[in-house]
């Protein structure tokens, strides 16, 4: 048995009994939003009423398709930045109540509802209270700030000003560190700037850049190096611009194919190269929580970050936007 939000829980409106909507990706490029089985929780898990859920660029693969997917992908796959209200109970769940509002790290919420475990659920406090709150990228920013060692004093390279680089851009600022901001279009070289980049550097020209990070640090380059694109050129001029014993962090996500590098560069300065990606689902929950902790403490903003909002129904041009990226286009959130 399990328990399910009814009328007479005000912060929710009624539930469907049995269906929902939910994006479908049926084919590459190709997206419906069908009618679908309202999800059940099993034992140990919750269902969600998502508000909404945040674009990833990783989804990019699946809606362009690869020859290792299969179509159509499960319903609302592969959302998985959601948040929302929980509104059932599967057998078991004691720490967690309907009706409280709640990230999740799920992998279905392109769609009305979403199951999550509950051990994978962080509540949201009334500081929250009507602010969008994608936990999963905004957990990952935490983690990959962990791991990547920042203090006051250094100098750090940001490559790559997107969503998570500019919240990786705020914490740094906020840690004392110098940031160097290093990105493609010149908006999000004035986002670098609104997030507090000390310097802001075109990815134009890869020596020309290397010139102007050693002539901002006295030749010494950067003792912190974090690589937020995923793609292999910038992946290359991150070991160029990491100072000696300095730490080169990956944080973009890597997922199309092989990548050569710099191997004898990287063994002489003696860098130290951390694959920032955290696997354990907990460590995702840690880095929520973080971040849950310093967005209500206002040490960090993503507002300003949020730059285009669809409903599910034009999911579609969601898609459309996150791979061409059109101008002032940071992150991108669905409604529902």
């Amino acid at each position: 048995m399990h328990e399910t939000l009814t009328t007479e829980d005000k912060a929710v409106a009624d539930t469907p009994a049995t269906t929902m909507k939910a994006a479908v990706v049926t084919a590459p490029k190709q997206v419906a939003v069908q009618e679908v089985n309202l999800p059940e929780p099993g034992a140990g898990q919750v269902r969600l009423r998502l508000e909404g859920c945040g674009l990833c660029a990783s989804n990019i693969p699946v809606w362009e398709g690869r020859e290792w997917f299969s179509y159509p992908v499960a319903a609302g796959n592969p959302g998985h930045e959601g948040w929302g209200l929980v509104d059932a109970l599967g057998e078991g769940v004691t720490d967690i109540r309907v009706g409280d509002r709640v990230a999740a790290l799920s992998y279905n919420s392109y769609a009305e509802f979403d199951i999550a475990d509950a051990d994978k659920v962080v509540k949201l406090p009334e500081a929250l209270a009507g602010k969008p709150f994608p936990g999963e990228p905004l957990g990952c920013a935490m983690n990959i700030f962990r791991r990547s060692d920042i203090s006051a004093g250094q100098t750090v390279a940001i490559l790559g000003v997107g969503f998570l680089g500019g919240l990786l851009v705020q914490l740094a600022k906020n840690a004392g560190a110098r940031v160097i901001a290093i990105s493609q279009r010149d908006f999000s070289l004035k986002v670098a700037q609104e997030c507090g980049a000390d310097e802001i550097i075109p990815m134009d020209d890869h020596y020309q850049i290397i010139e102007k990070v050693k002539g901002l640090t006295n030749g010494n380059f950067c003792e912190r190096v974090i690589e937020c694109t995923g793609k292999e050129w910038p992946l290359n001029l991150a070991g160029e611009l990491t100072a000696e014993r300095g730490k080169l962090i990956i944080a973009g996500f890597h997922q199309d194919g092989m990548r050569q590098v710099n191997i004898q560069l990287w063994n002489w300065r003696g860098i130290d190269v951390i694959n920032a990606h955290e696997r354990d689902p907990q460590e995702y929950i840690k880095g929520m929580k973080e971040a849950v902790a310093a967005v209500a403490e206002g040490t960090l903003n993503p507002d300003k970050l949020y730059t285009h909002s669809f409903t599910l129904d034009n999911i579609a041009q969601a898609f459309h936007s996150l791979t061409n990226r059109p101008d002032g286009f940071v992150k991108a959130l669905i409604s529902y």
